[in-house]
C-alpha cells in the first residue's frame, strides 16, 4: 500500500482532485485542519493556528498520525491523503513558530510514498471561512512546502494545471508507472 499526499498552497485543487480520486474508488483522507478549524470556530476563536499554534499543531499531529495508521488498515494500493506531517513545519516557519520536537520526530519517522505539490493557481484561487490567506500568501506557502519536503528528503512532483480529469489521470500515472 502507498501513501500519496497532496500538498500545496490554499486553493491550489487539492480537496477537487481528493474528491475526484474518491468518486474512481480510491481511498482519500481529508484535511486534517479543517476540522480543527471549525471546531475552533465554534468556540469563538476565528483562527486557531494563529491564536495558538501549539494548540492547533498538537490536534493536527494527532490528527496526522492517526491518518498514517489508518492506511495500514485499508484494502486498496493506494491511499491518497490531503497534507501530510511536514506541512506542519513548513506553516509554521511561514508564520516563524518552532515546531514542536514531536512533530519534527513524526515527520522524519512517518515516510510518505509520493509527494504531488499543486501549485498557487490564480484563477481557481478563493478564500472561504477556513482558508483566509491571499494569493501572495499562498505562493509564499507553496515555497516553504516545496523546501521543507525538499529538506526531508522527498522528490516533490509538480502537478500541472488543467481540468479535474487531466489532473487525476496525471498523478494516478505518475504512481503506477514509477
Amino acid at each position: 500500500m502507498k501513501r500519496i499526499l497532496l500538498i500545496g498552497s490554499p486553493g491550489s485543487g487539492k480537496t477537487t482532485i481528493l474528491s475526484e480520486l474518491r468518486k474512481r474508488g480510491y481511498t482519500c483522507f481529508k484535511e486534517v485542519s479543517r476540522e480543527i478549524i471549525l471546531e475552533a470556530q465554534a468556540r469563538g476563536i476565528e483562527q486557531l493556528f494563529l491564536t495558538n499554534p501549539d494548540e492547533f499543531n498538537e490536534k493536527l499531529l494527532s490528527g496526522r498520525i492517526a491518518q498514517f495508521k489508518a492506511c495500514e488498515n485499508i484494502d486498496n494500493d493506494y491511499a491518497f491523503i490531503d497534507r501530510g506531517l511536514p506541512d506542519i513545519i513548513a506553516y509554521n516557519e511561514y508564520i516563524n513558530v518552532t515546531s514542536a520536537p514531536e512533530v519534527i520526530q513524526a515527520s522524519k519517522e512517518l515516510v510518505y510514498d509520493f509527494v504531488f505539490l499543486f501549485p498557487a493557481w490564480k484563477a481557481i484561487f478563493k478564500n472561504d471561512n477556513e482558508r483566509y490567506e491571499s494569493f501572495e500568501e499562498a505562493l509564499k506557502i507553496q515555497d516553504n512546502l516545496k523546501k521543507t519536503y525538499t529538506k526531508y528528503g522527498y522528490e516533490v512532483c509538480e502537478v500541472p494545471v488543467g481540468d479535474i480529469s487531466d489532473r487525476s489521470n496525471y498523478i494516478l500515472n505518475v504512481v503506477e508507472y514509477s
